[in-house]
């Protein structure tokens, strides 16, 4: 297999490292989503099998999706089957690979592989092996005694403080492991490389004013917090019900409480992400979009948007629904245009079309931020001339990790040429007008694009969804939306995939410091752990569990 000059100098700097200096069974490739670390690290491995290293290779990736394109990947570049284990297996006698979920249950059977072997360990996305998490402890415990370890990383960042199994990490969150040891391509030398395609970043701004029931009204904006008086702030839950990106969060219907409202604020971002997907196709016909959505409940109302607005309902995957990894190749291998998700398209799904991402996610951190973006880099080979495109909510978390990877990017890269002058034939790849209806090279008859229209929340009248203002009122469509007291207190919270209405939340904060209270003066550390873990705004929740029970 051909190598890309970065995997090439990877592999030579690995073999350095683990077998001619045999400085550390460690060695670590921090590459760019996108970049080939896949294919980098198999390539190691059969190194290591041609010369008599390693007996057995073990994988260690975070999704069952991951998990089948690395056994695609593995026997392509080494020719050896790789199976896929799971908590009911008790051997392991070909080289394998399982998901960060599963190490803890098959601990004893990789301890004993690890032990009667020499195996090679590939840790995929290492930042799922936090210390003190189930999946960090089990994977030090059940790989201690591996001959080597191959950590991969696109996003070396911990911005939770807690430490990582096998690599030190500063106080920044940064992996801190020896330059000899590693191999690092960024982001923005993987773009100047051409590996990855340069992202463009859309602030979407939004001013939301909320009319309260006794007739006052409060505006809140990205750059602006709510101003509550005295007595606003005696309202039970509406100081974190009026949050910016809680806001955005917050589905907008019609009145007949079902309908998506077409001039709300989730459907400008769409507006302008649609037009983006529109010319985007114009150079590369099957190029598509996703939506990282922050709960279920949001998923389902951005598929509902998402057909009113374009005429086609996108595919949707979430953890509740069947065959989610079926939904996500069926998808990869078409021409649809959307693909909506809660926490299933991130670290390591390969779907090399999507260009357009919509981002409204539940994980606000870098390391999720970046992941995502990695979702929409990949490019599709040496003739992909397209860019990538990220709209999100304007406020200054988002912003930050934005001006980051920004700033990784080459000069040249960051500015965005607008939109396409001519488009592609999808038959013979031959530039064209972008008006014209025939490929004078080849006869191909381009389809009709799709028009589609947005009511005028004045007159009612229709307008082109990229009309600035009604062409039959004059009345403008702005960015300023209004919210029912009762549309921002529902709300609630959301917690580390948990939905929480406001009155769970309200609850939990009563009884936090009492509960926390009881809970330090126990003494007992197991419990503290336990407590320091589960979000107090969950503990109501846990409350009713328990009281449930016989």
């Amino acid at each position: 297999m051909q190598l890309r000059p970065w995997q090439a100098q990877a592999l030579q700097k690995a073999l350095k490292w683990l077998v001619e200096k045999r400085s550390d069974k460690h060695f670590l490739i921090n590459a760019a989503p996108g970049a080939g670390k896949t294919i980098a690290a198999c390539t190691i491995a059969k190194n290591l099998i041609d010369l008599g290293e390693i007996d057995r290779v073990v994988v260690i990736a975070p999704r069952i999706e991951v998990v089948k394109q690395w056994a695609k990947d593995f026997y392509a570049v080494t020719g050896r089957f790789m199976g896929r284990v799971t908590g009911g297996d008790d051997r392991i006698d070909i080289d394998v690979c399982a998901t960060w979920a599963a190490v803890q249950s098959l601990q004893d059977a990789f301890q004993q592989v690890c032990q009667s072997s020499r195996v090679l360990i590939i840790c995929d996305e290492h930042h799922h092996a936090a210390v003190e998490a189930a999946w960090g402890a089990g994977a030090s415990g059940a790989f201690a005694d591996a001959k080597f370890t191959l950590v991969l990383t696109g996003t070396p960042i911990r911005s939770d403080g807690k430490k990582s199994i096998w690599m030190a990490y500063t106080d920044q969150g940064q992996i801190d492991h020896p330059e000899d040891g590693s191999y690092t391509l960024s982001y923005g030398e993987a773009v100047e490389l051409g590996y990855c395609r340069p992202a463009t970043f859309h602030r979407h701004e939004g001013k939301f004013t909320v009319d309260l029931e006794d007739g006052e009204k409060v505006t809140v904006s990205g750059k602006h917090e709510a101003q509550l008086t005295p007595t606003l702030k005696r309202i039970p839950g509406l100081q974190r019900a009026l949050n910016f990106y809680k806001l955005a969060c917050t589905a907008q219907f019609e009145a007949d409480g079902k309908t998506p409202r077409i001039d709300g604020y989730q459907a400008t971002m769409l507006e302008w992400a649609s037009n983006k997907l529109d010319d985007l196709r114009l150079r590369m016909p099957n190029a598509g979009g996703l939506v990282i959505a922050p709960s279920i409940e949001m998923a389902e109302y951005m598929v509902a948007l998402i057909e009113r607005v374009e005429g086609e309902r996108p595919t949707i995957v979430h953890s509740q629904l069947p065959n989610a990894d079926s939904r996500i190749d069926s998808f990869r291998h078409t021409d649809k245009r959307w693909l909506v998700s809660v926490a299933m398209i991130s670290e390591g799904v390969d779907i090399a079309r999507l260009r357009v991402l919509v981002y409204l996610p539940n994980a606000m951190t870098e390391l999720a931020f970046r992941q995502a973006i990695g979702r929409v880099v990949r490019t599709a080979g040496p003739d992909d001339d397209t860019r990538a495109y990220v709209v999100m909510p304007s406020f200054d978390v988002f912003e930050a990790f934005a001006i980051r990877i920004e700033q990784e990017m080459p000069a040249f890269h960051r500015k965005d040429t607008g939109a396409p002058k001519t488009k592609k034939c999808p038959s013979c790849a031959s530039e064209i007008q972008i008006g014209a209806k025939f490929c004078d090279a080849c006869g191909f008859e381009f389809p009709p694009v799709p028009a589609r229209f947005k009511p005028c929340g004045k007159c009612g009248g229709l307008n082109v969804m990229s009309a600035k203002s009604c062409q039959h009122c004059g009345e403008g469509f702005g960015t300023e939306f209004v919210l029912t007291l009762d549309e921002a207190l529902r709300a609630g919270a959301i917690v580390r995939g948990m939905d929480l209405d406001e009155e769970e939340v309200q609850e939990a904060e009563a009884m936090a410091g009492t509960l926390r209270k009881h809970v330090l003066a126990s003494g007992d550390q197991n419990i503290v752990r336990l407590m320091k873990q589960l979000p107090e705004e969950s503990w109501a929740r846990l409350k009713k569990i328990l009281s449930d029970q016989p």
